[in-house]
């Protein structure tokens, strides 16, 4: 088996690609002990996010167990998340 994508904490909202992921792949993986999966809607770039579930305008992108960012639009399970529909709040001066 080949490893796909990285889920690193069970509050993560999103995994990372570890390689180049096709549209309409099917990734299996393990979540909280469970068995599960999720279908790519969109190709997924090495090194870059997809959604483990539906998530809403305004709620937080949980990666590695951290907040790493905001949904600025309904991202769907399986669809790219990137700066097109993410709100980085790391390293920002304006924000505390």
């Amino acid at each position: 088996m080949v490893l796909e994508a990285l889920v690193l904490h069970p509050k993560d909202n999103v995994a990372t690609a570890v390689r180049l992921l096709e549209k309409g792949k099917r990734i299996s993986f393990k979540d909280r002990g469970n068995d599960t999966d999720v279908l790519l809607l969109q190709i997924i770039p090495f090194g870059h996010k997809f959604a483990l579930t539906d998530i809403e305008p305004g709620e937080k992108i949980i990666k590695y167990g951290e907040v790493i960012g905001q949904a600025t639009k309904s991202i769907e399970k399986g669809e790219h998340v990137h700066v097109h529909n993410v709100e980085g709040l790391r390293g920002r001066g304006d924000r505390q």
